[in-house]
């Protein structure tokens, strides 16, 4: 599946107050990626924050994506809250909605939807809330992209009702033999290279190996890093390079 371009994307801006979550500084990211996950307020982020970061976003001409989680502070979003769909299809929108203001503040509108944590885990296995969040983004923002893993019901969705789409690969998380990441609470520290390697060779042949110790097929439109990932900026830099070096421009998704 060898491409040319790829979009290089970060969870960011994963802060409140005084307090950050993030490994790296979101402005040192910005000088690496081409598209940015920004904490809408549900799991991390604050008004301060979102308005810094889509300024940054401007400045660095760098895609301003809207990153809305469960209601889960304490736990950083990645526990799953027993809520119905159209609970959490409303608890989206709203996200989306404060991070769009501060977008529109700086002149630029927001490039993609990306849920976050154990709520993107959540849409990717339960059709019902991904054909409700589809339904609900054709009416408010009928050409903004969702991020979805490819295998996923949210992929399917899409894909059926005629939504912008784009497919991610997980730079730093495990694949399982059906192609799915492995979700995680928390991370080890990587070897950049390794995962730039892992990249390069997503990119070229369409394959990753799985926990269980053999190749699966992936197809993606965007890679993913994590800012809270030990050593984040080493690992998007490292992934960049060896992109560039294979001859694939970072680039925001088509």
């Amino acid at each position: 599946m060898t491409t040319r371009r790829m979009d290089l994307n970060c969870d960011m801006g994963e802060g409140f107050g005084h307090w950050s979550y993030g490994d790296a500084p979101d402005e040192e990211l910005m000088e690496i990626i081409s598209s940015a996950n920004v904490a809408t307020g549900f799991h991390a982020g604050d008004p301060m924050t979102m308005d810094r970061v889509a300024a940054l976003a401007a400045e660095h001409d760098v895609g301003l994506g809207a990153h809305p989680a469960y209601r889960d502070m304490q736990g950083f979003g990645r526990r799953a809250i027993n809520a119905t769909s159209e609970e959490l299809v409303a608890d989206i929108l709203y996200q989306v909605g404060a991070l769009e203001m501060f977008a529109r503040r700086h002149g630029i509108a927001l490039s993609h939807i990306k849920p976050h944590g154990a709520l993107y885990m959540t849409a990717a296995k339960d059709r019902d809330l991904s054909e409700k969040l589809v339904d609900a983004l054709q009416v408010v923002a009928p050409d903004t992209p969702l991020y979805c893993m490819g295998v996923s019901e949210t992929w399917q969705v899409t894909q059926a009702k005629g939504h912008p789409a784009r497919r991610e690969f997980y730079a730093d998380r495990e694949y399982d033999a059906t192609g799915a990441i492995v979700f995680a609470r928390k991370v080890p520290a990587f070897d950049p290279a390794a995962l730039a390697d892992k990249c390069v060779r997503a990119c070229v042949e369409g394959k990753v190996r799985c926990t269980e110790g053999h190749d699966v097929d992936v197809a993606f439109e965007s890679i993913c890093f994590h800012s809270d990932t030990p050593g984040a900026a080493r690992i998007g830099a490292a992934i960049r390079a060896a992109l560039e070096a294979e001859g694939i421009e970072v680039t925001r998704a088509a």
